[in-house]
């Protein structure tokens, strides 16, 4: 009996230190932001390295850490590789990690509420109920009476979004604020409920004139909700 206790024992140290790996993968912000941006798109290092500012060195150390951790994969093309999430069960567990952590860290929700009331203070007649979600968008969609501004960098907005689309990236919307309709209402999105692209958007184009709101949500929700996603 002793003999089979120990070994149940050694079992389970043996499991929850392959279990600690992932703990560690994502113990670092660097990480963290990397699985966010390639939850989005697949991205080459250099692409990343443009996202986060971060240097190649540190990049490609922190890309092999989530890789010994099976939470990303790579493939090589000509002389760039590009890495994307291993599969959709790292998304779901990115997205959970979210939701765990404002739940659950009043450090975490203090952060997230005090750029949220910064963003209602900026529009309007500052309430939040601009901030729409993927149902409410879905129906407005169907109307056929809002036009939707994909505000992400172009590589996300190839990976994928939502019909009926437009890419005006956030880092170009100054400059082609005149191409967006003033007769309808204009719904930005981004990268999600954590992203501040729509909801700098939102607040530029009321800064014009133009009436506008923000999802809340972004590609990984409208597509967990069952609904059609473009690619291209």
């Amino acid at each position: 009996m002793r003999a089979r206790d120990n070994k149940l024992m050694a079992y389970k140290r043996e499991l929850y230190t392959e279990f600690a790996r992932l703990g560690r993968a994502v113990s670092n912000p660097g990480r963290l932001e990397i699985v966010n941006l390639l939850h989005q798109a697949e991205r080459s290092v250099e692409d990343l390295v443009r996202q986060t500012g971060r240097t190649h060195s540190n990049i490609s150390q922190h890309l092999a850490v989530l890789k010994d951790a099976r939470l990303v994969t790579g493939r090589k093309e000509g002389l760039f590789v590009y890495y994307r999430l291993a599969d959709g069960l790292v998304g779901e567990f990115w997205q959970m990690f979210r939701r765990v952590a404002l739940g659950c860290m009043a450090d975490a929700r203090e952060v997230y509420s005090n750029y949220a009331r910064d963003f209602e203070r900026g529009v309007r007649n500052g309430d939040l109920s601009d901030l729409m979600h993927v149902d409410e968008l879905h129906r407005r969609l169907k109307k056929g009476n809002v036009v939707l501004l994909d505000v992400r960098p172009p590589v996300e907005f190839e990976a994928g979004h939502i019909p009926g689309a437009v890419s005006i990236p956030y880092e170009e919307l100054k400059d082609r604020v005149d191409e967006i309709p003033r007769d309808r209402e204009v719904i930005a999105y981004c990268r999600g409920p954590y992203c501040l692209m729509a909801r700098e958007a939102v607040r530029f184009l009321e800064s014009c004139g133009i009436h506008a709101g923000a999802l809340e949500e972004g590609i990984p929700e409208w597509r967990a909700e069952g609904h059609e996603v473009e690619a291209g």
